[in-house]
């Protein structure tokens, strides 16, 4: 497995490629901005398969799918079936970094992803979706957006958040997994589940 993070657009949004090399698979999570440095990424990769996949479906998180879907040849981008309603929508921009998305991929809910665990965490958004990798050595590393970040948490007065469903779903959902678990949250520097759990001081 190679993973590798851009950050990218206005708000640093962490763009995430993993290659599942056995499959030959490509996954590309949350192509918020910058679709050419994220496409020159991809194409320096072997991979016979490339899939968008979406934590959640913010504007800052979801900007690029469509020219990254246009230039490597992928039909449809795969999130959440509660966030398709944000993901189709006219209003889902982000003003003054981000105007409503254009040439969007068809929205699909998830396929089977051999060997990773959709993990379902709403609270940002409705529809919010982490992604648990096993590396080569394994290790388990979360990819989960905007629902946690380092010492803090996702926000919840943007479209779909709900507070309680938040933290619900960030403890019950990744507090408890093992403490060596690495984060990497959909902006900022990773973290993990031990820290996070004695440390933040919002899940105190």
């Amino acid at each position: 497995m190679k993973h590798e993070i851009i950050p990218v657009g206005p708000l640093s949004t962490n763009c995430h490629l993993v290659l599942l090399e056995e499959e030959k698979t490509l996954l590309i999570i949350d192509p918020g901005a910058e679709a050419e440095l994220i496409c020159a990424a991809a194409k320096n990769m072997q991979w016979d398969t490339a899939r968008i996949l979406l934590t959640h479906a913010h504007i800052d998180h979801i900007s690029a799918a469509g020219k990254v879907a246009a230039e490597l040849g992928i039909d449809e981008v795969e999130l959440s079936e509660k966030d398709m309603e944000l993901y189709n929508s006219p209003e889902n921009s982000f003003f003054p970094y981000f105007q409503r998305a254009e040439n969007l991929p068809e929205g699909v809910t998830f396929r089977e992803i051999a060997g990773v665990k959709i993990v379902p965490l709403p609270g940002h958004t409705q529809g919010g979706t982490g992604f648990l990798f096993t590396d080569d050595g394994g290790k388990q590393f979360l990819i989960s957006g905007d629902t946690i970040f380092s010492g803090s948490i996702g926000r919840t007065d943007l479209p779909g958040g709900n507070y309680g469903m938040l933290i619900n779903s960030i403890k019950s959902s990744i507090l408890a997994l093992p403490e060596d678990t690495v984060i990497y949250p959909g902006h900022g520097s990773s973290t993990n589940v031990g820290f996070e759990r004695v440390t933040n001081p919002f899940l105190s």
